[in-house]
């Protein structure tokens, strides 16, 4: 489609252009999806200039939800939120940032179409629509807002998240009941059997390459049955987390017993894991020691899957369960540092 004509922009790196690889920092790749893979993201970019995030894309709630069914394309939102975690520090990134996340509130005339909208969302399918090809668009729409580092969905496919919960029927028995969608599935409390539809969906061919030529992977932190799990779900790209080179980081929430995980501790997030997914290996598990009150248990659960067990306050200060990027940082520094 000749809409566009010349190369792709690229943005330079923010050490010049003759920069060495140790200059660029280490090759990462981050898998995860909305506020969690945006959280790594923020403290990763400090720390490199090669760095990919591979998104999931099974969201189907508000402004995502409504352009994936009425589009046909990808669900946009942790698309746009994993870009905007990567824009640069600067005057042009922040002010780009702000527009990708902007959100249209509801007009005062009846029925307005962008009503709850995310900006972001509508700029990634404009260039969509216009070069017809997913991974183009993610990388202009990079290139437009400095980011540091390259965004990829995990499949070129919307994909559905499915799972069964336990529920009381009118007679007491106890009963499976599948449930469909990644919002639905968000707020299930505990989730059984888990799946991704469909189930031989292709994994983006670049995301694999970029798994393969990586230095470290960072896996979470997320919501873990629907933005963590799922990129060990898919076959594809469960068999390259499990046979890349490159040395493995879980990156642990800080909030476990959730509406997703009910219920569930550290140690049983790591089970979830190792049940779904026993050939994958991590070399280490990054846990803030507030979120592992089990210390004891939680080791026993890493040594499962093969990792060491790395406690730091990663924490935020304040009330709310968020990741501070500094602190982030600093605990993947020392880690890369100490392989």
């Amino acid at each position: 489609m000749a809409l566009f004509t010349g190369a792709l922009p690229l943005v330079p790196p923010a050490s010049g252009t003759g920069a060495s690889q140790h200059d660029k920092g280490p090759n990462v790749v981050a898998l995860g999806g909305g506020h969690g893979l945006s959280a790594s993201l923020s403290a990763l970019r400090l720390l490199t200039s090669e760095l990919t995030a591979v998104v999931t894309v099974a969201d189907d709630g508000g402004s995502s939800g409504r352009l994936r069914e009425e589009y046909g394309v990808l669900p946009p939102g942790d698309l746009r939120m994993a870009l905007s975690a990567l824009c640069d520090d600067t005057d042009w990134g922040r002010t780009w940032r702000d527009v990708m996340q902007h959100r249209f509130r509801p007009g005062k005339g009846p029925g307005g179409s962008l009503d709850e909208h995310a900006m972001g969302n509508l700029l990634i399918v404009t260039l969509w629509e216009l070069l017809g090809d997913t991974v183009a668009g993610l990388k202009w729409a990079g290139a437009l807002l400095g980011a540091r580092g390259q965004v990829l969905p995990m499949s070129t496919e919307p994909l559905t998240i499915e799972g069964d919960v336990r529920v009381t029927a009118p007679d007491g028995a106890s009963a499976l009941q599948t449930i469909r969608g990644q919002a639905r599935c968000a707020v299930a409390g505990s989730l059984e059997h888990v799946r991704l539809l469909p189930e031989a969906a292709p994994a983006c061919t670049e995301a694999l390459t970029a798994i393969e030529l990586a230095d470290w992977v960072i896996l979470g932190p997320g919501s873990w049955y629907t933005s963590v799990l799922p990129h060990l779900l898919l076959p594809e790209m469960r068999q390259a987390l499990c046979s890349t080179p490159a040395k493995r980081c879980l990156t642990m929430n800080l909030a476990t017993d959730t509406k997703e995980t009910s219920g569930m501790t550290a140690a049983d997030h790591l089970d979830v894991l190792r049940r779904y997914a026993p050939e994958f290996t991590v070399d280490v598990v990054l846990a803030d020691p507030a979120s592992v009150p089990d210390r004891q248990e939680f080791e026993q659960a890493a040594a499962m899957i093969g990792a060491e067990v790395v406690l730091g306050k990663v924490g935020a200060s304040g009330r709310r369960p968020v990741h501070d990027p500094l602190r982030l940082a600093t605990a993947y520094q020392d880690i890369f540092g100490n392989s």
